[in-house]
């Protein structure tokens, strides 16, 4: 099999090129991201593996369809930048990660939650200046406070164990609730009109669809408790980000802690500190100290980019030997949220 990956970045080189040592593939890296403009470069593939930023639309499967490519295998959980009906009327199956380390991701959640609630961000950069003030720096106890975690999947519910830890009380939501869970993590689903007026801080774990696009705007920020954290380490258009920008103005939102943006492909992954910002919702974004931003990088730890790697390639060798494809989505109807 020959695979060229797309969007790579020399910790992806590094840890496929070990994982494939139980495999024997034929790799091709590319920093570029795949896009309707360069789909030649996977001329000769069998497959091609991409990740979040890059765009496999209708038009660049049909690209990809007609140079032979077989295989479209994302080394992530997100499929949102995959035309899954096109993929299935070309014949090309889509294959994911689902989980490589939930432990990575729920962690991050709760660094940014602890980072925000104390303003460590705000104390490092006040000490390093040699200012040991403690004025506009007060938090509060997680302990007895009410989370609210929308979505129940693996990360999620790894982040409950840990927030159960502080002794929070977790308030869920999930359009598939499962009540065994529940009972057994001693977790309340609520709807969601609820868990945004009871939740203190608030963690975002659902996959990005047509129904839960922008679902943070204004009117759910509006029913939020004053003072709310809020949390994103899934997908960026899960927040309306100009909604996000009034409910900080207003105070609405306490603080913000965003792991992903809408628009991160065009700053995300790059070093992009010798350019002049020319996006003028996220600089606005950055300019408040009660916000804390990092680069998507909720995932990023050794354990999970050798997981990543390993269930990529097991992903493509099950492809290739022509047994079931475990991780494979699909296009499927879409079941509304609320």
């Amino acid at each position: 099999m020959k695979i060229t990956f797309f969007g790579t970045q020399p910790y992806d080189r590094e840890s496929f090129d070990r994982a494939n040592a139980s495999f024997g593939f034929e790799f091709n890296y590319h920093r570029s991201h795949l896009n309707g403009n360069n789909a030649l470069l996977a001329q000769g593939a069998d497959a091609v593996c991409i990740f979040v930023n890059d765009t496999a639309d209708a038009g660049t499967i049909r690209q990809l369809a007609a140079m032979g490519v077989k295989l479209i295998a994302l080394r992530c959980a997100g499929f949102n930048n995959v035309d899954l009906k096109a993929a299935a009327e070309y014949g090309i199956p889509v294959v994911r990660v689902p989980a490589y380390s939930p432990h990575a991701v729920a962690e991050h959640a709760v660094a940014l939650m602890l980072a925000l609630n104390r303003k460590v961000h705000r104390a490092y950069w006040r000490t390093r200046d040699g200012n040991f003030s403690l004025h506009g720096l007060m938090g509060f106890d997680m302990y007895g406070k009410t989370a609210g975690i929308i979505g129940t999947g693996k990360i999620a519910r790894e982040l409950i164990r840990i927030l159960k830890g502080f002794g929070m009380k977790v308030l869920a939501y999930d359009i598939f609730p499962d009540a065994e869970y529940a009972a057994q993590a001693q977790v309340e689903y609520v709807t969601l009109d609820e868990l945004y007026r009871r939740a203190d801080i608030i963690s975002l774990h659902c996959p990005l669809t047509d129904q839960t696009r922008y679902m943070i705007n204004g009117d759910a920020i509006g029913k939020m408790k004053p003072g709310v954290i809020l949390i994103n380490t899934g997908r960026g258009q899960l927040i309306h980000t100009e909604a996000l920008i009034e409910g900080l103005k207003e105070k609405k939102i306490g603080a913000a802690g965003l792991d992903v943006y809408e628009e991160e492909a065009a700053y995300f992954y790059e070093d992009t500190s010798d350019r002049i910002m020319d996006d003028d919702i996220l600089a606005r974004l950055l300019s408040f100290n009660n916000v804390i931003m990092t680069s998507h990088q909720g995932f990023f730890t050794r354990e999970a980019l050798d997981s990543i790697a390993h269930t990529t390639l097991q992903n493509i060798n099950d492809f290739d030997k022509h047994r079931k494809l475990v991780n494979e989505v699909r296009a499927e109807p879409e079941k509304a949220i609320g």
